[in-house]
């Protein structure tokens, strides 16, 4: 792997795609929503894939691929098969992900709360280090959050933020075992996100999707920001 793909553990940040430093945009960072908490990321023609779980369908037109995120462990967020499938297109592509997920048995580089990586055009910090609480009876695994060129944020499941941050685009879990509307509606607030959607969410009913969405709506639009209702397949610039 070359040396690019190592983590930096020194933590220091790079300059990016809308980046708090002020640079100029030259080109529009296309996110599109997959199933469930599967994101696709499209930059300067290359790609970077997150969370490819076992709720999300196979994955096509991976041309450009450049880097896949593991944010954690569970089925949901990743399974062999998908990574497999990345693999056969991209022998070569860097996997980041905790340790959790190479204890798992997955090959991936991997990376802790602090480090920060570059691979093309996306410089990729995280942040956290541990799941959310489900209940005491289920052990807490690990878990990265992973800021994308200082503007784009995905928890993974947890709802820690990075500090001083500027979120452009936040994507926010609305549905899981470990989640309660009100505090993902707080994780929104304390985010202050310009804008946000709604990811992490095949275990709702539609009717329960809109409903959450709306608070999710609620809460970004408190600090001026614009929520964006994303189903499969839907994208956003920024």
């Amino acid at each position: 792997m070359p040396a690019t793909a190592s983590p930096n553990r020194a933590g220091a940040r790079h300059g990016g795609l809308a980046g708090r430093g002020g640079e100029a945009l030259t080109e529009a960072m296309r996110i599109t929503k997959h199933e469930h908490a599967c994101l696709r990321l499209e930059l300067e023609d290359r790609l970077l894939i997150i969370d490819p779980g076992g709720y999300t369908l196979p994955l096509e037109d991976l041309h450009g691929l450049t880097a896949v995120v593991l944010t954690h462990e569970h089925p949901d967020h990743w399974t062999p098969e998908h990574l497999a499938h990345l693999r056969r297109h991209s022998p070569d592509v860097p996997v980041y992900a905790p340790a959790g997920v190479a204890a798992a048995g997955a090959d991936v580089i991997v990376v802790e709360p602090g480090d920060t990586v570059t691979a093309g055009p996306f410089t990729m910090s995280f942040h956290g280090g541990r799941h959310a609480v489900i209940h005491e009876s289920i052990p807490v695994v690990d878990n990265v959050g992973v800021l994308v060129n200082d503007s784009f944020y995905y928890p993974g499941d947890s709802y820690t933020l990075p500090k001083h941050a500027d979120i452009q685009l936040l994507a926010a879990p609305v549905g899981a075992p470990w989640l309660k509307i009100g505090d993902a509606m707080d994780f929104v607030l304390a985010a202050k996100p310009h804008r946000s959607f709604a990811t992490h969410d095949m275990t709702l009913s539609r009717i329960g999707l809109d409903m959450h969405r709306a608070r999710l709506k609620w809460a970004t639009e408190q600090h001026g920001g614009e929520f964006v209702a994303l189903d499969p397949g839907d994208s956003v610039e920024m």
